[in-house]
């Protein structure tokens, strides 16, 4: 492959030979901790690409619209060429995580709504949580822009939890990102895989999702492969 524009902790991105269309390969690496525990699993990327796939077809079905144009190959996916806005978008349905150390809250509580947080993307800061009027103030984005975003993460929240129930797995939260198009449309973007979503199983609650490399609670890719596989299944 050529040069990488852009590489990130998980994946590449590549020019194509049309400038509004990127490639998005995945890689196999794993982190976590803002990139402080750093491992690489072979077959990882193939996973993540396969899951996020099925999910933006599915996303797409429902009238969201992505970044997504086509999956290209078992690691690769060609994209809209998008600017990523400077934002982190997480939805809460269960508490974990973070939001457990930050407020003393006991893990596994099922909140009466989810919540909705945004997070400052830059590394350097370690992501920190910002609210709507300091993303207005750092000019991240704007009033109508924050609306939106609010609406559309709670809508593709709704989704994705029917989605995963189907598979017998409870979506506890997740975190997305958004990019604008060149004529400024807003659309969903990078990936939704077990790196970016916290699942566990309705019965049991054992985590299917990256806390089994967070934790070091368990094999992480055959979780990955045990959440594809409820996916291809039902």
């Amino acid at each position: 492959m050529a040069q990488p524009l852009y590489e990130g902790k998980a994946k590449q991105v590549f020019a194509t030979d049309k400038s509004d269309e990127y490639i998005i390969h995945y890689k196999d690496d794993a982190t976590a901790g803002n990139g402080a525990k750093h491992d690489q699993f072979a077959g990882k990327g193939v996973l993540n690409n396969t899951i996020s796939c099925i999910i933006f077809e599915m996303l797409e079905a429902a009238g969201i619209k992505t970044h997504m144009i086509e999956k290209v190959n078992e690691r690769d996916i060609r994209v809209k060429k998008v600017t990523i806005l400077p934002l982190e978008v997480i939805v809460r349905n269960i508490t974990a995580g973070s939001f457990c150390k930050r407020l003393g809250v006991e893990e596994g509580i099922v909140l009466d709504e989810p919540i909705f947080e945004m997070s400052y993307k830059n590394d350097d800061y370690g992501d920190p949580l910002i609210n709507d009027d300091h993303a207005v103030a750092l000019k991240l984005a704007t009033r109508d822009e924050i609306n939106f975003l609010r609406e559309e993460t709670l809508k593709i929240n709704a989704l994705l939890k029917e989605f995963f129930l189907k598979f017998n797995l409870k979506l506890v939260d997740f975190k997305i990102e958004f990019g604008k198009t060149d004529d400024g449309i807003i659309v969903l973007a990078d990936e939704i895989s077990p790196d970016t979503c916290r699942l566990w199983d309705v019965e049991t609650n054992q985590k299917y999702d990256k806390d089994v490399f967070r934790q070091d609670i368990g094999d992480l890719i055959e979780t990955y492969k045990a959440v594809l596989e409820r996916m291809q299944t039902k």
